[in-house]
């Protein structure tokens, strides 16, 4: 039994503030075969304040900083390929042939165009006699499914990084091995140690997940109060070349952050 009973949170793994587990099964066998913890609103709140803090630093790097980054952390999801093909295998039900073929793929060629479009995307253009200027909002909070779990994430994370945001994601408890992963290779490729990937498990979403949004919209939801998390896409996105470039122009133009934070949040209900 694998066991990833901690979050990633500044730069660090962490204990949750209140101990609680779930155990993540396999469906191909409907057996258990790792355990992870729950989220709460106190683990939201310190992950928001992380990614907070995190932005003020890594939203003033350069495009050449961010592009040396992405360039590191596909080097480090290599060296980690064949680990997160298994993983999602497992978690997935999936033939592990199909996982390596496809589903670990999915996630590397979304960094690689990510990094091809950063190279010579257009941060400040002259219009006329305007002068527009494309910079990071603030803190994203990212939500993502179970199906195709490492290209859900990737192709909402590695457009953040590009744009200079800072990141709260809160991947499917039911599939939560990959983003774990994930984590380890930002933490390895030297993602800035402000930022923090809080990788949270919590079949509540009404509390985790709602959590999230409401500091991202600055709105009450059940339970919950009003804060600090500037941008929060929902959708699954399939990956094209297009999409990455939409996706990056849509985080720029909302002024997501430079600041490296990269906050996994699992929650239980499908968003």
């Amino acid at each position: 039994m694998q066991e990833r009973l901690q979050f990633y949170i500044d730069g660090k793994w962490v204990d949750p503030v209140t101990p609680k587990t779930i155990d993540v099964i396999n469906p191909a066998t409907e057996e258990a075969f790792a355990r992870v913890s729950l989220g709460s609103k106190a683990d939201v709140d310190k992950a928001v304040k992380a990614a907070r803090r995190a932005f003020e630093s890594f939203s003033r790097t350069t495009r050449e900083e961010r592009l040396a980054l992405l360039e590191k952390i596909i080097a480090v999801y290599k060296g980690k390929y064949q680990e997160i093909a298994e993983a999602i295998s497992l978690e997935m039900g999936a033939p592990l042939w199909l996982s390596k073929a496809a589903q670990a793929g999915t996630g590397l060629g979304q960094l690689t165009e990510t990094a091809k479009i950063l190279k010579d995307y257009k941060f400040e253009e002259t219009r006329g006699n305007t002068a527009i200027v494309k910079e990071p909002v603030g803190v994203c909070g990212f939500i993502t499914p179970w199906n195709w779990p490492i290209n859900q994430i990737v192709c909402k994370v590695a457009p953040a990084l590009a744009a200079g945001c800072t990141i709260i994601l809160k991947p499917s408890e039911v599939a939560p091995m990959n983003a774990m992963l994930f984590a380890d290779v930002l933490h390895e490729a030297g993602v800035p140690r402000r930022p923090s990937i809080s990788t949270r498990h919590s079949r509540q979403l009404p509390k985790a997940s709602s959590e999230s949004v409401a500091h991202s919209l600055g709105i009450a939801v059940p339970t919950l109060a009003a804060a600090a998390i500037s941008e929060v896409p929902f959708a699954a996105v399939t990956f094209t070349p297009s999409m990455v470039s939409v996706t990056v122009s849509v985080l720029v133009r909302a002024g997501v952050p430079k600041s490296g934070s990269f906050s996994s949040v699992m929650s239980g209900t499908s968003a």
